[in-house]
């Protein structure tokens, strides 16, 4: 099998830890949480943001119309930058050692476009991407197939040419039907393997 063209990763819990489950039972406890997840959809919202809505007036709008966790429910905007970490640091090594052998890397992510640029801000390795799918900006969110078809359209490879990175098996399942070669990510040394088994990064490279 020839070698890979282009390596595609997600973001959220692949480069970037996404809990914010984790992050509210820090702020306001457990109990407090699972009541203010129990009564207010905020994951709902959050998707609506992914596919194109606005990052603080889509927050803003469902804390005003729900008074009684309106603290909360802006936390999502005004803490965001909390709630998204840490930096899973063994997965940007692997992508800057991608980058330092010439191989092609991109992002294939849900995330708002507020919100991306937003923890662009914060997080260097977002703009080093030689291309980036964000789906706040394309409007659609995986796992609709016409996400990878925008992808398979835009960078002109096959799909056999393309391995991807995702901790999702939904997401992962509808590449497969492609034909792009896919990994589940589980943590960042299985990755890490695969790029080595794949020949795009030798085991020093890949930190193993």
């Amino acid at each position: 099998m020839t070698t890979p063209q282009a390596v595609i990763f997600d973001i959220g819990n692949v480069l970037l830890e996404w809990n914010p489950e984790r992050f509210y039972d820090w702020q306001i406890g457990r109990a407090q949480r699972e009541a203010l997840f129990a009564e207010v959809d905020l994951h709902a919202m959050n998707e609506a943001i992914d596919a194109g809505a606005p990052f603080r007036d889509t927050i803003y709008d469902l804390a005003d119309r729900t008074p009684d966790w309106a603290d909360e429910i802006r936390m999502w905007h005004d803490n965001w930058l909390d709630m998204a970490s840490p930096r899973i640091d063994g997965s940007v090594t692997l992508l800057r050692a991608l980058r330092s052998r010439g191989v092609a890397v991109f992002a294939l992510t849900n995330f708002g476009t507020g919100s991306f640029d937003y923890a662009k801000t914060r997080y260097d390795f977002l703009s080093e991407f030689d291309r980036a799918y964000v789906s706040g900006h394309l409007g659609v969110t995986k796992p609709d197939p016409r996400i990878y078809e925008r992808v398979e359209a835009d960078c002109g490879l096959p799909p056999g040419s393309l391995l991807f990175t995702d901790d999702r098996e939904a997401n992962i399942a509808v590449a497969l039907q492609r034909g792009w070669r896919c990994h589940l990510f589980e943590g960042w040394q299985g990755w890490a393997r695969r790029l080595v088994t794949e020949g795009l990064l030798n085991e020093k490279e890949a930190g193993l």
